[in-house]
Order: C-alpha cells, then sequence, then structure tokens
C-alpha cells in the first residue's frame, strides 16, 4: 500500500510540474523502440509508463480529470519540461515511424487535448524559431526607426547647404 501511496505522489508531482502531458499508447512497441522514444524526447520530456489506476489517482489529485477516459490498455505517457511542441513533434514523428504508438491525447495550458489538437501543436514552430522570427521582426523595425529619425535629419542638412549655396552665390 505505502508503496502505491508513494507511486501516486510521484505521480502527481510529475503531473504538477510538467507544462504539458501527452499520453500514448504503446501496444506493440518493443522495449528497443520505447528506449528509442524516450532518447529521442529526452530533452525536454520525460516519458513514462504508467499504471492507469494510479495514474487516474495522480491526474485527479493535480487538478486534471480529462484523461480519465482515455487511460485504458498500455498507456505511457510524456511528461513535458521543455518546449511541447518539439515533444509532439518526436511523437508524431515516432508514431509515423512507428504505427503501433497511438497518441491519446493529453492536456496543455489546463486545457484537455485530443489527438487531433497533439498534431497542430506539433505542426506549430518550435519556440526557437518563433523567437528568431520575432528578433528578425525586431531588427527590421529597428532599422527602419533609424532610417526614419535619420531622414529628416539628413533633409534638414541638406536644405540648410542648398540655403547657404544660395546666400554665397547671391553675394
Amino acid at each position: 500500500m505505502a508503496q502505491k501511496d508513494q507511486a501516486v505522489a510521484e505521480l502527481t508531482k510529475n503531473f504538477e510540474d510538467s507544462t504539458a502531458v501527452l499520453l500514448t499508447e504503446y501496444r506493440g512497441l518493443t522495449v528497443a523502440e520505447l528506449k528509442e522514444l524516450r532518447n529521442s524526447i529526452r530533452q525536454d520530456a520525460e516519458y513514462a509508463v504508467v499504471k492507469n489506476t494510479l495514474t487516474k489517482i495522480a491526474a485527479n489529485k493535480a487538478g486534471i480529470e480529462s484523461l480519465d477516459d482515455e487511460l485504458k490498455g498500455p498507456s505511457a505517457i510524456a511528461f513535458v519540461h521543455g518546449d511541447p511542441v518539439t515533444v509532439a513533434k518526436g511523437l508524431r514523428d515516432f508514431a509515423k515511424a512507428h504505427p503501433l504508438l497511438v497518441i491519446k491525447g493529453g492536456f496543455f495550458d489546463g486545457a484537455p487535448l485530443s489527438p487531433a489538437e497533439v498534431n497542430q501543436l506539433a505542426d506549430l514552430e518550435s519556440r526557437e524559431v518563433l523567437l528568431a522570427k520575432l528578433a528578425g521582426a525586431f531588427k527590421a523595425s529597428l532599422f527602419q526607426a533609424a532610417y526614419l529619425f535619420n531622414a529628416p535629419l539628413s533633409k534638414a542638412v541638406r536644405t540648410v547647404d542648398a540655403l547657404r549655396e544660395k546666400q554665397e552665390s547671391a553675394a
């Protein structure tokens, strides 16, 4: 009993500490394939095979009830501590190469995710790409602002020079 309580407490902490949770069914995958999957998402998530009953209890304790219906059959969860988009892409790509892996849903940003929504999440660009695009937009805006600030100044200098030349030629 103490072992189960400890397992529930650990799972509850995983749910609470994760930025997202992605639920999969791994029926038919080999141990080597599961290890390959774990390694592919290790940087951003912890992938754990879970007992459904204990996971339901832990998820409910963490305030997540949307996974209850999906916790059937051999289940494994990716507890995301990094970029959810990267993990969703990793799971989707692995599932394409290994059709036995089924993405059953998830929980992200306080809301349940359907398998289709997990795939939409996987279609987004990674955080790094979005930040790079934002930085590029800022850089372009700064160059444009610098040009706009310099344009009236250079126009004023040209006007003053033209007036000075006109006065010199009149004198």
